[in-house]
């Protein structure tokens, strides 16, 4: 499963084969883009973007302190989010359309999506659910266990790719980042975008650009974006960052 970011804008053949039979199986796509920090206020400004219509959200991750369950493609999640309600997600990532058990491919909580970037992409499968508000801090807190964050669906998920003898209840919270998300329409594009700044408490910034699509329409939605930002000046060959990495590596290292 193809997951490079690096240098490389453009798909080999080979990725190009792979893409379009992941996305021939999935429920949708999400085109990425993060823009290096040089270039973050000016891509602001072009995009006509004011942080004060951005939501503000909180974000905690969940894992042991040597990242256990990222080393074999889980990522647990929980979010509280102004004025929408809180969630939380268990995703798995890389995963292959056709090789998920039928159950779970066919539930309405599991989305299957590819995501990708210059350079690179990724097939995941998360299950979201909403979470009650009163369930967020004291779960966070210590004052109730961790599992309380997780439908039972959730907990399912989670103990049949989780390594042996991890529960939920075990794993340490790494976080809160926080993010700003500003979802916009440009005229020119006549399609919803969504930029996500990610403040991490060492100072360093993350800004994301993204747009969901069907999957039969990624190849002409990603051309048209593209041509879009370029117009623009933004930066499209910068090197890209995995919002989610950084944010484990960096408490995984405050926590050890």
């Amino acid at each position: 499963m193809s997951a490079t970011t690096q240098q490389r804008s453009v798909l080999s053949d080979d990725q190009i084969v792979e893409i379009l039979g992941l996305l021939s199986k999935s429920d949708s796509a999400e085109l990425k883009l993060t823009v290096p920090e040089p270039g973050q206020r000016s891509t602001a400004i072009a995009l006509g973007l004011d942080p004060l219509d951005a939501q503000i959200r909180q974000v905690f991750f969940f894992d042991t302190p040597d990242l256990i369950l990222h080393r074999n493609g889980i990522v647990t999640r929980a979010r509280r989010i102004k004025d929408k309600g809180d969630d939380s997600v268990v995703k798995l990532r890389p995963v292959v359309p056709s090789e998920l058990a039928t159950e779970l491919r066919t539930s309405p909580n599991f989305v299957v999506e590819v995501d990708a970037l210059p350079g690179g992409f990724v097939c995941s499968g998360s299950m979201k659910a909403p979470v009650g508000s009163i369930d967020v801090l004291p779960s966070l807190s210590g004052k109730q266990p961790l599992r309380r964050l997780f439908t039972k669906e959730q907990r399912r998920l989670f103990a049949e790719h989780a390594p042996d003898g991890i529960a939920l209840d075990d794993l340490t919270t790494l976080g809160p980042i926080f993010v700003l998300k500003l979802k916009f329409k440009p005229h020119q594009l006549k399609r919803f975008m969504v930029a996500e700044m990610w403040l991490y408490p060492d100072g360093e910034r993350i800004l994301e650009l993204s747009t969901k699509c069907a999957p039969a329409e990624a190849f002409q939605v990603a051309a048209e974006s593209r041509a879009y930002l370029s117009g623009l000046g933004v930066d499209l060959f910068g090197e890209q960052q995995t919002k989610t990495l950084k944010a484990l590596r960096f408490f995984a290292s405050e926590t050890a």
